[in-house]
Formats: structure tokens, sequence, C-alpha cells
């Protein structure tokens, strides 16, 4: 009986993990206006330098070989963070995975997920670099961006992890409570805790100073 009790137990927790992130939401830019911004998403920058210049395009190489969302100002001011935003969500615990292929920058070559935005100075963000192999979880506190030291292994800028230019690649974050869980390629790399944002926020896009990049799929899944 009590084995009985463990396995009901065990199926409610896996149904009800099942549940969390029931409701996601996908966005693949195909029903866009190639040339024009995308719709229902808004754009700051953070930092300094041009506000970056957001854009539908087609990719014949995309994985859905259809149209992406392109970042292509490639204004090389180095602290310049160009974001792009969902309008039409707020949430706090999220799942969220983006495709991204980082085209040109001769000085970055970044591209991020934010979340818990509250605005262009406020923020958490991880994001992969092509030109440095890593990726980094920060957050962006009063326009200020600083690394977070990784669960069991301290600040150590992230993780060295191999992310190649002109291809296509997969980022992921998991954010619940003050626990975020990072993923490369569906490939889980840390975990890191913080307590700076703890309210809903925001979830967007991401790229540095010089970096054009081109995403595509972005998954939002919410509670």
């Amino acid at each position: 009986m009590k084995l009985k009790g463990f396995a009901f137990s065990l199926l409610l927790s896996l149904l009800a993990a099942a549940i969390v992130w029931a409701q996601t939401s996908t966005f693949d830019f195909n029903n866009d206006k190639v040339g024009a911004a995308p719709s229902g998403f808004s754009t700051a920058l953070t930092g300094r330098g041009r506000p970056g210049k957001w854009v539908v395009i087609k990719d014949p190489a995309s994985p859905n070989q259809g149209n992406v969302l392109a970042q292509t100002d490639a204004d090389r001011t180095d602290y310049r963070f160009p974001v792009c935003v969902y309008d039409g969500l707020s949430a706090k615990d999220v799942d969220v995975a983006v495709k991204f292929k980082p085209v040109s920058g001769r000085g970055d070559q970044g591209a991020g997920i934010v979340w818990r935005y509250r605005d262009k100075d406020n923020y958490y963000i991880v994001r992969a670099n092509a030109l440095e192999g890593n990726v980094v979880l920060y957050k962006v506190e009063n326009g200020k961006r600083t690394d977070l030291p990784l669960i069991g292994k301290g600040r150590t800028y992230g993780m060295k992890e191999k992310v190649p230019s002109a291809e296509w690649g997969t980022l992921r974050v998991v954010a619940r409570g003050n626990h975020f869980e990072v993923y490369h390629n569906e490939k889980k790399l840390y975990d890191v805790e913080d307590e700076t944002f703890r309210e809903a926020g925001k979830i967007g896009l991401w790229t540095k100073a010089d970096s054009v990049i081109y995403f595509d799929d972005l998954q939002i899944g919410v509670k």
C-alpha cells in the first residue's frame, strides 16, 4: 500500500512538472513583414551608442527556412546592448529558449535572452559569445552589468563553451524563483541563484556592441 501511495505521489509530481510550462508561446516571425520590426515587440538600449536595428528578414538557411529576427546595426561602441522585448507577457518563472546565429562582429558576437525585464537598465541576461567562446549569466542593475557566480563553482565568468560563428545554435534559461538553469544546444551548463529581481518582468532578446545576430523560434513557457 505504501508503494502504491508513493507511486501515486510520484505520478502527481511528474504531472505537475509537465503542467508547469503548459502555456508556451512560440515566435517564428514568419507572419511578420519582411523589412519591418516584429509585431508585438519593443526595443531599447542599455548603455551607449546607436539604439540597434531589429528587423525581420528572410534567411533560407534558418531552421524554418523562412523569416528570422535580426539585429543588424554593427555600431562598435563597447558598452552597447540593444534589447528587443515581447510586450504581451510579464512573468516571473519562465522557460525561455531561442535559436540564434552569430553572423558577424569584430569586437563581439554575443546573443542573449533577457528575463524579469523591468526597463532598459534592470533585468537578467544570459548570453553566448562566439568570439569569447563562453556562456555567461549576468544581472543588469541600474545599467551596470555584473556576472553572477555559478552554484558550486563561484565567480568564474560563466563557463567556457564552443559557440560557432555562422551556425545556428540554441540558448535556453529556466527561471524558478531565485534559481536559474542555463543550457546551450540542449546541454545543461550550470546553475545560478540570485535574489536581485524577484518580481515578474518581460522576456526578450539582446546583443552586444557590433554583434550582428539572427534569432528564430523564440519559445516562452510560463506557469
